[in-house]
């Protein structure tokens, strides 16, 4: 696991409640120690609810949180233009592209169209 990685909301969420199998829950522990890497989108999903666990605040504190700029706003709207994708997960993809991150995230489905991002599914670790 050398390369970097951009942790999707429900890989996080996922992570703290300790719904990933064990394997996948060591990997992820890894990549934390690390330098997790989430978009700023991530941020505000994770950080959005009424009632916020600890674990999860101090995540998006020790996590390096990609901000919007014009190439991840640039590739946001590409993406748009060529696949049906909701904004939020299209803006979590092109910070992903921009940063030659890969993205950790159970939503395969969301993404698996898209041409040159690499995806790993948080189950599958």
């Amino acid at each position: 696991m050398g390369k970097g990685y951009l942790l999707d909301t429900n890989t996080v969420i996922d992570f703290s409640s300790r719904r990933l199998p064990a394997s996948s829950q060591k990997k992820i522990a890894v990549v934390i120690d690390a330098q997790p890497y989430i978009s700023i989108i991530n941020k505000i999903e994770l950080l959005g609810f009424s009632e916020v666990p600890d674990i999860i605040e101090v995540f998006t504190k020790k996590a390096f949180v990609i901000a919007l700029d014009d190439d991840i706003v640039s590739q946001t709207i590409a993406l748009r233009k060529k696949h049906k994708i909701k904004l939020a997960d299209a803006i979590i993809a092109a910070t992903a592209l921009v940063f030659d991150l890969a993205l950790i995230t159970h939503d395969i489905a969301d993404y698996k169209n898209i041409k040159g991002l690499q995806l790993v599914n948080s189950y599958e670790m």
